[in-house]
């Protein structure tokens, strides 16, 4: 890392059926070896199921998701003299909205069904809805 120059945050483009950040940050966390096109049709799908299911916008019903996931307040490590403390740090926007993201992403991974679409739909429902692994998560963070 460089030591002179702070590198700035790189935004993604919106994506093109949504229009929206959050859409398009979802689309490239479940992104495997490169293959945008089908962490797309992943999402989209998962996003139609999600309107199916709820009668509701899919994308109002993710950014609550996103908001019920994302934590506050973090643990970290801090060492002072001999021994390590856990400190807690408040988290940023930036970082939360990450982190939510990054739970969704794994605990759907984890779920029994057929398609990676009907369980990142069904993890975002059960997020959005404050029920779920991912609220266990965030309530173990806190």
């Amino acid at each position: 890392m460089s030591r002179r120059n702070i590198s700035k945050k790189r935004f993604p483009e919106t994506d093109s059926v949504y229009n929206s950040y959050l859409v398009s940050l979802l689309i490239t966390r479940i992104l495997k070896s490169g293959k945008k096109t089908i962490s797309k049709k992943i999402v989209y799908d998962a996003f139609d199921i999600i309107q199916q299911k709820t009668n509701e916008d899919p994308l109002k019903v993710f950014e609550n998701a996103i908001r019920n996931a994302s934590p506050i307040v973090e643990v970290k490590a801090r060492r002072v003299g001999g021994s390590t403390y856990q400190v807690p740090i408040e988290v940023s926007r930036f970082r939360a909205t990450n982190l939510s993201l990054r739970w969704i992403i794994q605990y759907s991974k984890q779920r029994v069904g057929r398609s990676m679409a009907i369980k990142l739909a069904n993890e975002i429902i059960d997020t959005a809805n404050e029920i779920g692994n991912t609220i266990k998560k965030k309530e173990e963070t806190h």
